[in-house]
């Protein structure tokens, strides 16, 4: 029973169109995201990235339902946005839902990866970064979330380092720019 759920909450992630891009961002169609991650065509997305009053920012550890990445550490937050929406409103809309955090964002910049994960599919994005503050306790969206934690950047860096394997191809790779922004 329990591998029928995880087998339906990964049909539903997938079971959604995203937005197809170019290498300057600009709209070039919709497709299912199924499709999109099996041809790896570069689609729109966003990361969030929310910091306490001490500088920590919040980490996030994925479901294991996840369809890629599962039980990996991450930024707080990312998703990919519908088509006809605003960047900026779906990705606070987004946090409200995967972390049960209300809080205005902040963009930050943008970068693109691209990434084939074990199962076959691949992320083509061209990744926007939101930052914003948060001072609460999250309370995360179990289907999403298994687990949460706050952690000073100098922290984080250092066990990326030691334990690559615990962590987000995409944080990983834009860790430097958020320490960089925060400073």
């Amino acid at each position: 029973m329990h591998l029928e759920i995880i087998k339906n909450t990964i049909i539903n992630q997938l079971n959604m169109d995203v937005i197809l891009v170019d290498v300057n961002d600009t709209e070039i169609g919709v497709e299912e995201k199924i499709t999109v991650h099996k041809k790896g065509k570069l689609h729109r997305a966003f990361s969030i990235f929310i910091f306490n009053s001490n500088k920590e920012l919040l980490l996030q550890k994925r479901s294991m339902k996840k369809y890629h990445s599962a039980g990996l550490w991450s930024n707080t937050c990312c998703s990919h946005p519908q088509p006809n929406s605003n960047l900026k409103k779906e990705a606070e809309q987004r946090l409200k839902q995967e972390m049960g955090i209300n809080c205005k964002l902040k963009k930050s910049f943008s970068f693109t990866y691209k990434i084939k994960f074990e199962n076959g599919l691949i992320e083509n994005e061209f990744d926007h970064v939101f930052i914003g503050e948060f001072n609460g306790e999250p309370k995360p969206n179990k289907d999403e979330v298994c687990d949460w934690k706050w952690i000073s950047l100098y922290e984080l860096k250092k066990d990326i380092k030691k334990n690559p394997q615990n962590y987000t191809y995409w944080l990983k790779i834009c860790l430097d720019k958020i320490i960089e922004k925060v400073k």
